[in-house]
């Protein structure tokens, strides 16, 4: 299975969970809770915010060589959104990625994305805890802040 058909099955549209595929097409679903939801709308806001001159994304599905990704959240540069908006899934990635760690997470499941949008063309990661803190990161090497949006907070502040 690809990502067109699981985007335009039927079946497949009301599916509760997070979907993503693996790479022999089968379907992945990752059940959340409710505040994850929320740290999504609340990054996207910040980054609509923060950094008019792109586009946020919750959702964003992200082909990898490990079939299509999708990313809690993301950030693409106009010039790269202006290449992929009428696409199904990204060929490119997005400049940012960001994941947030849900219960069913396990620490090697990250990685293993983060090392996968890198290689699509990310070019930062991101990780929001279960708490609001952020990681950002630049390939393998932990950085500070974002250098693309350096105003983003370290900390993503929610209603739990």
């Amino acid at each position: 299975m690809d990502w067109e058909t699981v985007c335009t099955n039927t079946n497949l549209r009301d599916l509760p969970y997070k979907v993503e595929l693996n790479a022999r097409g089968q379907i992945i679903m990752s059940p959340a809770r409710l505040y994850h939801g929320r740290f999504q709308n609340r990054i996207g806001y910040l980054l609509e915010t923060l950094a008019s001159h792109g586009e946020s994304v919750t959702e964003c599905a992200v082909k990898t060589t490990d079939s299509t990704k999708v990313a809690d959240v993301a950030w693409f540069s106009q010039d790269r959104w202006n290449q992929v908006k009428d696409d199904f899934e990204a060929q490119l990635a997005p400049e940012i990625c960001i994941e947030i760690v849900s219960q069913s997470n396990t620490k090697e499941e990250l990685q293993y994305k983060k090392s996968l949008y890198f290689e699509a063309g990310a070019i930062e990661f991101w990780l929001c805890d279960q708490e609001g803190e952020m990681s950002f990161w630049e390939s393998d090497q932990e950085i500070k802040k974002s250098k693309i949006i350096p105003k983003f907070p370290r900390r993503v502040k929610i209603t739990r």
